[in-house]
């Protein structure tokens, strides 16, 4: 028995998430399907974010056990014969058997784009969220400082979290305009059930002028959800990928 490790990238808009659900189709579902075609096993795969329904990945991380004899780099190609287009294993390769994608030490990036323009772009109307009124930009980033490092964000989680714990360490936040693109970009410890979005939903609230960018460290204080802003659309959300300590 060995231990595989997969990087996936998918597409996440026709998607009801990463996680197995018990009505519709995700992206777990969809890889152990396909691994048990071309195993002959059954197949569970443990994912190291579980991204929700309509959020798209770069890279994403799962691991699964098997006795096949492909060899572990050659699984991602015969892997991808089996999947749909919109999910796609960018490598893969043996670990060692203790090696857990989500009980590991690690590091977390995400982007979250929002395509600000007088109209709307059809080709983007899948990976970015739409928003016409123009924002300031220096105002995001100065919000975005306050949010940086060790902190409760209780205030940007979702109400339905079951985390123990709502501390969590933001290494890097920054946003970035790139044309029409407004980019924001966090890298953390982890994140809690819908903090890239929410935090992303009041940083917007920050460029719109509805909030001031000192306003973060009261959201912060608070430990409250009503206290922040919004949770931005899921089609804007895209993991980028995750560094694990030690490997």
């Amino acid at each position: 028995m060995k231990r595989i490790r997969l990087t996936v990238a998918y597409d996440g808009t026709n998607y009801n998430g990463w996680q197995v659900q018990p009505n519709g189709i995700t992206i777990e579902g969809v890889l152990n399907r396909a691994l048990a075609e071309l195993t002959g096993e059954p197949v569970t795969v443990i994912g190291a974010s579980r991204t929700d329904s309509g959020v798209h990945s770069l890279g994403n991380v799962a691991v699964f056990d098997t006795e096949t004899r492909i060899p572990p780099d050659k699984i991602s190609y015969a892997l991808n014969q089996r999947l749909p287009d919109d999910i796609v294993v960018q490598h893969s390769c043996e670990v060692p058997p203790d090696f857990h994608p989500r009980r590991c030490a690690s590091r977390k990036t995400y982007e979250y784009k929002i395509l600000n323009r007088t109209f709307p772009m059809p080709l983007r109307r899948f990976d970015t969220y739409f928003y016409h009124r123009r924002l300031n930009v220096a105002d995001m980033q100065e919000a975005a400082r306050l949010l940086v490092g060790e902190h409760d964000f209780k205030s940007f989680c979702s109400i339905h979290t079951q985390a123990k714990s709502t501390v969590r360490t933001i290494y890097s936040l920054t946003v970035e305009k790139q044309g029409d693109l407004i980019v924001i970009r966090v890298t953390g410890s982890g994140f809690l059930y819908n903090m890239v979005r929410i935090l992303a939903g009041t940083l917007l609230q920050a460029g719109s002028g509805e909030r001031k960018p000192g306003e973060m460290t009261q959201i912060l204080n608070a430990a409250d959800r009503s206290a922040a802003g919004p949770t931005a659309p899921a089609c804007g959300l895209t993991m980028i990928g995750i560094e694990f300590e030690g490997i």
